[in-house]
């Protein structure tokens, strides 16, 4: 078990790598009674063909997604019942990199753990609860298509990425769930749900060596192969596509603009690069930037705009996009802004003022046990830990930036997604 202290923040992390491959992360909190435990997997909707002893295997789309949704049953009950019985509110998500299991609660935080351990490293399907699934999520697959928010993400990823599975729905589609069994579920449970490829991460009022032990006793004692994922053939810098538009039920258009990242090393190479970018994009277009302030004023961005860099299946990529009534217009803003920091350099004021942003960020997520288990999971995954920022974010240069916005930013890397009302 090791221990790091970290002064500047006040917070003390406790790590510990199991004999069966198992990472766990734990950051107690004294004073609070609550506690947030998330057990994740590194295997998500991207990861539908992967090498084990040598031999290439290929699974549907959706599979990953349909595997979580299957998980919670035990032969005992269904474990959200029995984690929500017991005083926890238990929930969990695929994402295209990864699947996560999670419950919060106040009080029996040691039984909660337990079945949170018990249920997502214990496989139980048949083939009549495979197949009564398989219509439930049908429907669910049905309705996100009719979502806006999906239609436009999912667009932007097409445009983006033209092998990548993340240009896929994580839930698939209802062809593809069709091709999965209880068989093909062992399958991937036994490749990915193994120690070796998964990490726990603990915030909150706990006994660290009461989750340590506990993970020790009820986890298998030894861990997998950890699978070579192929994501196919490589991909440009520039999108596959420019733009795309579609048409729904909106009352004004929404949109999402992205460009791929080239993903620096695991380890603190990313994390700085994160930081970089996410410094990047709060001087650029951030709130309390010139371009977010003067279309807000003019009406052509509210508080609906966002941003964020997103790492996942191989890929890394940068995201922003919200409601306009002038799509164009909010482009060509974007894009004139670009050009004159590439032309006139950034702004130092601008520069301090967004790593403190950042900073200040950061030390509030740490107020949020779950946002702060999502970044301890990730950043396991990633081979980093994310309180590790607080260091990185002062030594951050305004010519770092600068490469950024000019890397990432100029038109012929950006990438548009549209939902247009529908013509009336």
């Amino acid at each position: 078990m090791q221990t790091k202290k970290y002064e500047n923040i006040g917070e003390t992390l406790i790590t510990e790598t199991l004999p069966n491959g198992l990472t766990i992360n734990l950051l107690p909190k004294s004073g609070f009674t609550k506690s947030y435990a998330m057990f994740a997997t590194n295997y998500g909707g991207a990861d539908r063909r992967f090498k084990l002893a040598g031999q290439w295997i290929d699974t549907p789309a959706g599979i990953a997604h349909f595997l979580e949704h299957k998980m919670f049953d035990m032969p005992n009950g269904n474990a959200l019942s029995i984690l929500s019985a017991n005083g926890a509110s238990p929930n969990a998500f695929t994402s295209s990199g990864m699947t996560a299991y999670y419950f919060e609660c106040t009080s029996k935080f040691e039984e909660n753990l337990k079945t949170l351990l018990e249920f997502v490293s214990t496989a139980y399907f048949t083939a009549e609860s495979v197949q009564k699934e398989q219509g439930i999520i049908g429907q669910e697959i049905r309705m996100v298509e009719d979502d806006p928010g999906y239609v436009v993400y999912n667009n932007l990823m097409r445009c983006l990425y033209k092998h990548n599975p993340v240009r896929d729905s994580v839930a698939g589609t209802v062809e593809s769930i069709a091709q999965i069994s209880d068989k093909t579920l062992y399958d991937c449970h036994k490749v990915f749900y193994n120690p070796s490829n998964m990490t726990l991460s603990v915030v909150g009022s706990i006994d660290p060596e009461f989750v340590i032990k506990t993970a020790k006793e009820l986890l298998p004692s030894e861990g997998g192969e950890v699978p070579e994922r192929d994501y196919g053939e490589k991909e440009s810098d520039t999108p596959h596509t420019a733009e795309v538009r579609a048409s729904m039920e909106v009352s004004a258009p929404q949109f999402l603009f992205g460009s791929v990242i080239k993903p620096a090393d695991k380890g603190t190479p990313r994390l700085r690069q994160m930081l970089i970018g996410e410094t990047a994009l709060r001087l650029l277009i951030g709130r309390s930037s010139g371009f977010y302030t003067k279309l807000y004023a003019d009406g052509l961005l509210n508080n609906s705009f966002e941003y964020e860099i997103d790492y996942t299946a191989g890929t890394a990529m940068l995201l922003a996009g919200g409601e306009s009534r002038d799509v164009s217009a909010v482009m060509d803003a974007l894009c004139a802004e670009v050009e004159a920091v590439c032309k006139n350099g950034v702004d130092l004021n601008l520069f301090e003022n967004a790593k403190k942003g950042i900073y200040g960020a950061q030390l509030r997520s740490l107020g949020s046990f779950s946002s702060t288990a999502i970044s301890l999971t990730d950043g396991a995954f990633s081979g980093f830990c994310p309180l590790d920022a607080f260091e990185i974010i002062g030594s951050i240069t305004a010519d770092e930036v600068l490469s950024f916005i000019k890397a990432q930013l100029s038109r012929e890397r950006l990438a548009l997604s549209v939902i247009d009302p529908v013509s009336k």
